[in-house]
């Protein structure tokens, strides 16, 4: 060999306290726990839902971690229990709860992986039936207090029989049923989003892109660019991101007067995905103009029209509206938003959710602690599962914790323990 004697590699299971050296910087401590678990850095970025790359320049020293809901991941999948051994604030205790989890994964992953597997019907699927239980699972994952549960228990089903359907049929029948496969996919994205491992998020993702390519119709097109895109600016890719949902809505645009209503819905969540990422990027002319596109397509279609399953529409773009400017970190242009906004007008529990949680991060930005936890318990209420697993749901909590002083303060670890944001 190369002379070097062999050493075994001494690794510290998750939980377990640790001392790491108080000289090293926060990549440098994050390198040095990966490589006490014993955890390649493939490994560790991969439950972050990010790349390799991304976690060498932190670790280097060459990319700051400044996006709390990152800290608290790549913290938690590290196994740690307080985030000031990540940081360095060893004088300030910062508990953290486990990473995400859902117990409907493990069916989830069986359904996606024996696609090649299912065994053959006698008679032939009815794709209509299946749209109509898909169409149901939307209504559900839109309506239901707490979706994830109650939509994990479904999609497994939903997969293995239209996988099923675009095997045993032919022609015409064979692009519908491809359409409803796209849209199965979909739905499981939407569900499976922060609580799946990232090369999960990322089969289910193309699996829906491939079939939409099959059924070769706008609405299922523009429908796989809106949540490929999703995919991929969580995946920390806002750039490619925002090339795939402005070509696919660029694509739409010159064919819009004679689309359905549901392509042109589409059209629009395009253009509201484009807001939303442009802004989180800081570049304000580029955000407000895609809204205004977004904007323009709610009016120009029927009075209290909803798309089903993205719920474009007039009360959404009025909710993205408080998004674009949260994230532009115009406190007070977002929170005139949400005095406007009708949540009445919006079918969606997960999206009224985000509704207040938006307007209290935005509270939260003017340091009004009080108000900021009025709105979270609120978006608590309406929708428990859209706080316990969405990052930027469980960052405000977080922040409020952090920075709440005085009698809010137990308020706040109360609610921070009942979503899991911190270890109760």
């Amino acid at each position: 060999m190369c002379g070097v004697p062999w050493r075994k590699r001494h690794t510290t299971p998750p939980g377990v306290a640790v001392n790491v050296p108080s000289d090293l910087s926060m990549g440098e401590r994050i390198r040095w726990l990966r490589e006490r678990r014993g955890m390649s850095r493939p490994v560790l970025a991969g439950l972050c839902g990010r790349g390799p790359d991304w976690l060498k320049k932190i670790e280097n020293g060459e990319r700051p971690l400044r996006d709390y809901r990152l800290l608290l991941r790549v913290a938690a999948n590290l196994g740690l229990t307080d985030l000031g051994v990540l940081t360095g604030t060893g004088d300030v205790m910062q508990p953290i709860s486990p990473a995400l989890h859902h117990e409907s994964i493990p069916q989830i992953w069986t359904a996606v992986k024996r696609r090649h597997h299912t065994p053959g019907a006698s008679v032939s699927p009815d794709v209509p039936s299946l749209r109509a239980r898909l169409d149901a699972a939307w209504t559900l994952w839109h309506s239901a207090r707490f979706n994830r549960t109650q939509i994990g228990a479904l999609l497994p089903d939903l997969i293995t029989d239209g996988e099923l359907a675009v095997r045993v049929l032919d022609g015409p029948a064979r692009r519908e049923a491809y359409a409803v496969l796209a849209t199965i996919y979909h739905l499981a994205q939407q569900h499976i989003a922060y609580i799946a491992p990232a090369e999960l998020v990322w089969v289910v993702a193309d699996r829906g892109m491939s079939a939409a390519q099959y059924a070769d119709t706008p609405e299922a097109l523009a429908g796989a660019a809106w949540c490929y895109g999703n995919a991929l600016r969580e995946a920390a890719d806002p750039g490619e991101a925002l090339t795939v949902v402005t070509e696919a809505a660029e694509d739409m645009r010159p064919h819009l007067e004679g689309l359905s209503d549901d392509a042109r819905g589409l059209y629009g969540a395009l253009r509201l995905h484009a807001a939303v990422t442009h802004a989180r990027q800081g570049n304000e002319g580029e955000a407000w103009a895609s809204w205004r596109r977004a904007d323009a397509v709610a009016k120009s279609l029927p009075a209290g029209w909803v798309h089903r399953w993205t719920v474009f529409g007039r009360a959404n773009v009025d909710f993205h509206a408080v998004s674009v400017s949260a994230d532009l970190r115009a406190a007070g242009t977002a929170l005139d938003y949400a005095d406007r906004a009708d949540p009445s007008a919006m079918p969606s529990m997960e999206r009224q959710s985000r509704l207040w949680t938006e307007a209290a991060r935005s509270h939260l930005q003017r340091d009004d602690h009080t108000a900021a936890l009025h709105l979270m318990r609120r978006s608590v209420e309406v929708g428990p599962e859209a706080v316990r697993y969405t990052p930027a749901s469980r960052a405000v909590i977080a922040e409020l914790w952090r920075t709440t002083r005085g009698p809010l303060h137990r308020e706040v670890v109360t609610l921070a323990e009942d979503v899991g944001v911190l270890a109760g």
